[in-house]
């Protein structure tokens, strides 16, 4: 199997896009950081690319924020929005340009990612999700591209630019909350997209009932796609059962308004017969009825964090690999009731 930039950049413990610095004969790459490099390339038998033009001492001019392929899920959640609205803060105020990537589904995703790569006038990618198997972060290690990721790295994690809530002391945070209140039956909804946000929530939740001693039951626990007819069916057969949760915690505002739709037409009442805990603190959860409690994850802190690290990488490729965790809260409202 041919060697790839990815194994160099783990033998000399740097980024991918180091290593591509290196390759490229970039002189911001200190003296040290080159012949760490180099020796890499040696010991692997790596074959250097051909080199590429690059304007010494250039500034950031333009940042591609990658979203997911989904239309919901790029255009309807409010995540998305607010966290482009930080990047653009940022942005703006260092006259940064930037483009916004998605596409129907993640090949054409790649294929428009491949595009802006090729024309030289992207600096580096903050990509607003992070996923198992992900192509496009495959292609972006290869090539030896900046990016940042908005979320926790699936691979490369030591060598990734990150930035992230910690999701699963969310969740447990959030189970814990229900348990207070008195609620000993929690169920978990989340998205079966696998995205790791969703993955470490219900870490959380489970972490939650072991530490409390209670038992977690898979029958609690529900993968749904948004507000699909038949996610919603799911719902209502765990509804109908006689030992049915009490309350949910769930990955996202809007399947929380999944589950309250479904209550709705099955005559259970929010929060005396459900209480209901969610994620993101979007303008979804204001506008429910009730107003639904959920955690509060400072979507435009993130979005911020993740403009300012990409910029501060491209301007001085030396800097160490750096991972911000940005603090979430729980804000209280209507949709939890003690049992």
């Amino acid at each position: 199997m041919a060697v790839t930039i990815k194994d160099v950049a783990a033998r000399a413990g740097v980024s991918p896009s180091t290593v591509s610095r290196v390759c490229n004969n970039n002189p911001s790459i200190s003296r040290e950081t080159r012949e760490r490099v180099q020796k890499a390339i040696e010991e692997l038998g790596y074959e250097l690319p051909a080199p590429q033009e690059q304007a010494v001492g250039c500034p950031v001019r333009h940042i591609a924020i990658v979203l997911p392929p989904s239309v919901r899920e790029a255009y309807e959640n409010t995540f998305y929005l607010k966290a482009l609205r930080g990047i653009s803060q940022v942005c703006n105020d260092r006259q940064v340009a930037l483009s916004v990537v998605t596409g129907k589904d993640y090949e054409e995703v790649l294929q428009s990612v491949q595009t802006l790569h090729r024309s030289g006038q992207v600096d580096g990618f903050v990509l607003l999700y992070s996923r198992r198997s992900d192509i496009v972060v495959d292609y972006l290690c290869e090539q030896g591209l900046l990016y940042v990721i908005v979320g926790r790295a699936n691979e490369l994690a030591n060598q990734t630019i990150s930035v992230d809530n910690d999701n699963l002391l969310a969740g447990k945070e959030a189970t814990d909350y229900l348990y207070d209140l008195g609620h000993r039956r929690i169920g978990f909804i989340g998205s079966k997209t696998g995205f790791m946000y969703a993955e470490e929530r219900r870490s959380g939740y489970q972490l939650s009932h072991l530490l409390h001693n209670l038992p977690v039951r898979a029958d609690y626990c529900i993968e749904m796609e948004s507000l699909t007819p038949a996610s919603a069916e799911a719902v209502h057969r765990l509804l109908q059962c006689e030992d049915r949760p009490t309350a949910f915690v769930v990955s996202d505002d809007m399947l929380a308004l999944a589950l309250e739709r479904t209550c709705s037409k099955m005559n259970l009442s929010i929060p005396e017969d459900v209480s209901i805990i969610a994620f993101n603190n979007s303008l979804y959860a204001q506008l429910a009825s009730p107003q639904i409690t959920t955690v509060d994850i400072n979507c435009i802190l993130l979005g911020q964090e993740a403009a300012r690290q990409i910029i501060a990488h491209a301007a001085n490729p030396n800097l160490s690999t750096t991972k911000i965790v940005v603090p979430h809260t729980i804000v209280e409202r209507d949709s939890c009731a003690k049992r």
